[in-house]
């Protein structure tokens, strides 16, 4: 009888874990696309008035878009390895 509730307890812990671990995931994707639109927004906005310096700005948008999406990136594979790998 004690031997059963400690692996259902162990159960009920395994699934809780990896309901937040796919929680987790949409919630770093959810902050990424905003993240994402944030920059996108600046950067057309400081585009919008100086338009001589749209080179620079496209180049510090790509970069900071692409360092938002590697970090999500690696969030999402981090929870996804919690799920699937528990």
């Amino acid at each position: 009888m004690f031997f059963s509730a400690i692996i259902l307890q162990a159960a009920t812990g395994a699934v809780i874990g990896k309901v937040a671990a796919a929680f987790g995931a949409a919630l770093v994707a959810f902050a990424a696309g905003f993240a994402i639109s944030k920059i996108g927004t600046s950067a057309m906005e400081a585009i919008a008035r100086q338009p001589e310096s749209a080179g620079d700005v496209r180049t510090s948008l790509i970069l900071a878009a692409g360092m938002v999406e590697g970090a999500a990136l690696f969030a999402i594979i981090v929870c996804l390895l919690i799920v699937l790998g528990g």
